[in-house]
């Protein structure tokens, strides 16, 4: 494992925990186009807050030499010499729910125009089984000049970052790895197991690694979708819905799902690359979108029982004032990506209702940016006549919340977290 120097292409949520990882122990260069991104970087900020800035600023570089540590630069010539690339861009989808792999092809095209022989490149990005190999390697073939397997190599190890998991970092989660050959699928285990230690998984082909992946994630959502059914039967019924689970939890082989919105860059999206995979081979499936379909109805769902809950409390819909708590697309996270708590308020916004919107992690900015929607991250002044909770910051855990309530005000609990008497939860 001498003489390495590896690039990581994508400084994201994913890319920047597993730079800081290897760079503990290897010459590493964090690319990325995002020039305001590398420049914060290289300061030792990190405003997905990901990797603690002590712990970024002990292994940053300020020059791209031949030491051990991290150099970021949005500076193609900054990665020519290195001999291992590793690429971590998302893999969303688009307005149709059909895999946009734009971020692939241009990251794929960047490394391209780079790669030298003997070069080893490693995806990590979300794909559908076979996108390695019929999709990315083409691009690097055109732009290199070189022979796939003759004078480079490829392999896939995929991300399973959970993002604002302090406990679960990347160094301590099982890594599947996998190369293009059986020689280099053992290099990149190597490469990787000199980091990980949760140890590694080497898979007999790219494309096993790539379905593994996306089964992980395919098989929590339908799992979420069932239980987001069970809420919407026993509201029905008037049968509380977390102290049924509860209930059945206490069997030791009961899986402990419970209902809520499925967002963010993983579980809400790559069952759609899977589907779509399915589909081109010829087969429909089936399970995999029915339970898409029933957690993309959640948040239209949840909107709807509040406006149940406001009616029988004889409060004007037309006018009323919305607080709602959260929206990023899980706890105690900045990440705002494919956020499923945006259906919840454009749904309340479609009935004429004035919406506020608290979130002390999301950054205002990017929120309106991607979403239109404008965001505080102090907690607005006044009181309500509805107020949800869409996502479980600690922050809202301890809060006076019937204070903000107006007399005949409701509280709608939408993560079942919330310990004070509510009026609705999901």
């Amino acid at each position: 494992m001498k003489n390495i120097k590896i690039a990581i292409i994508g400084l994201g949520y994913v890319g920047l925990p597993l730079a800081r990882l290897f760079a503990t122990k290897y010459n590493v260069v964090g690319f990325d186009i995002n020039q305001k991104r590398v420049h914060e970087l290289q300061l030792g900020m990190d405003v997905t807050l990901e990797v603690e800035e002590d712990i970024l600023k002990a292994v940053l570089k300020t020059s791209n030499n031949e030491k051990n540590g991290l150099y970021c630069s949005s500076n193609l010539a900054d990665i020519k010499d290195c001999n291992y690339y590793i690429v971590t861009v998302p893999t969303p989808i688009d307005k149709n729910n059909r895999p946009d792999l734009t971020p692939l092809y241009k990251a794929s095209e960047t490394v391209g125009k780079v790669l030298k022989k003997g070069a080893i490149v490693i995806y990590e990005s979300t794909v559908y089984p076979g996108a390695t190999e019929e999709e990315c390697i083409p691009v690097l073939e055109k732009h290199s000049g070189l022979k796939f397997n003759k004078d480079f190599f490829a392999g896939y190890s995929p991300e399973r970052i959970n993002p604002g998991d302090k406990l679960h970092t990347v160094d301590k989660i099982l890594k599947v790895t996998a190369g293009s050959t059986p020689e280099i699928g053992l290099k990149v285990n190597t490469l990787y197991a000199s980091v990980i230690t949760a140890g590694t998984h080497l898979a007999p082909t790219i494309k096993v690694a790539e379905a593994a992946k996306v089964i992980e994630n395919s098989q929590r959502d339908i799992n979420i979708a069932f239980v987001n059914e069970l809420a919407k039967i026993f509201n029905l019924m008037d049968i509380d819905t977390h102290a049924v689970l509860e209930a059945a939890g206490t069997k030791w082989n009961f899986l402990p799902f419970k209902p809520g919105l499925v967002g963010g860059h993983c579980i809400g999206v790559d069952p759609y690359y899977l589907a779509q995979k399915a589909q081109e081979a010829g087969y429909h499936p089936e399970i995999i979108l029915v339970g898409r379909r029933v957690n993309d109805s959640m948040g239209q769902y949840v909107a709807s029982e509040v406006i149940k809950l406001m009616v029988r409390n004889d409060i004007r819909i037309k006018g009323a004032n919305i607080l709602n708590l959260g929206i990023t697309f899980k706890e105690n996270c900045p990440d705002v990506r494919n956020t499923k708590a945006v259906d919840v308020i454009n749904q309340l916004k479609s009935y004429g209702t004035n919406l506020t919107i608290y979130d002390p992690w999301a950054n205002p900015d990017e929120v309106q940016h991607e979403y239109n929607l404008k965001t505080f991250q102090q907690l607005p002044t006044g009181t309500f006549d509805a107020i949800i909770l869409t996502v479980a910051h600690n922050a809202f855990l301890n809060m006076n919340l019937k204070a903000l309530l107006n007399p005949n005000g409701i509280l709608y609990d939408v993560k079942g977290v919330l310990k004070e008497q509510v009026h609705g939860r999901l």
